[in-house]
């Protein structure tokens, strides 16, 4: 549909310095924003309790992960052993386990890795070669020297008029409209 205005993805704000933005940052999450994204160029000690970050869940995807390929490795090999072409060698039991750990351990090495990078990247929403923030002529410096804040329009009470005041009432350069 030529003409029409695109969906808003959010409002961001850029910020002078560090201090002004980890006081907007607080601000922000006190006022009862939760989809809120920080972007800086140098970590900013603070930033992300002040939004609001929860701790990830990729430890439990890579201890899935290694569960996964524990359970493979032993299973595999005592279904090789014991049912699939069982061997009596010199009387020792057909599910010698001692036996399967080293191949155990490195399916378990295996499985938490392949689990942590494809779990990290699908926890992290990547790849993502287009984000609509890039339509945000400014926002190539947050890479090198800016700092910003967005409220991305999916919070439950982002308002388009109020969360934009609200940005512009805390000293920011300047507040933009992020579409997609």
């Amino acid at each position: 549909m030529k003409g029409a205005r695109p969906e808003l993805y959010g409002i961001l704000a850029e910020f002078a310095d560090r201090d002004l933005l980890l006081e907007a940052a607080r601000k922000t999450h006190a006022a009862g924003y939760r989809s809120v994204d920080a972007y800086t160029p140098l970590p900013v000690e603070g930033l992300s309790e002040a939004i609001g970050f929860r701790h990830t869940r990729l430890p439990w995807v890579v201890f899935t992960g290694a569960v996964l390929g524990a359970l493979t490795g032993f299973g595999m090999q005592l279904y090789a052993s014991a049912v699939y072409y069982p061997q009596n060698v010199g009387g020792r039991p057909l599910n010698s386990w001692p036996a399967f750990i080293p191949i155990t351990f490195e399916l378990t090495v295996l499985g938490a890795s392949l689990f942590a990078v494809f779990g990290l990247l699908a926890l992290n929403g990547l790849p993502t070669p287009y984000h609509p923030l890039f339509n945000v002529d400014r926002f190539e410096f947050a890479s090198r020297e800016a700092l910003f804040l967005c409220i991305k329009s999916k919070d439950r009470k982002f308002d388009r008029r109020e969360t934009r005041s609200f940005l512009e009432s805390l000293a920011p350069r300047e507040v933009f409209e992020v579409g997609w």
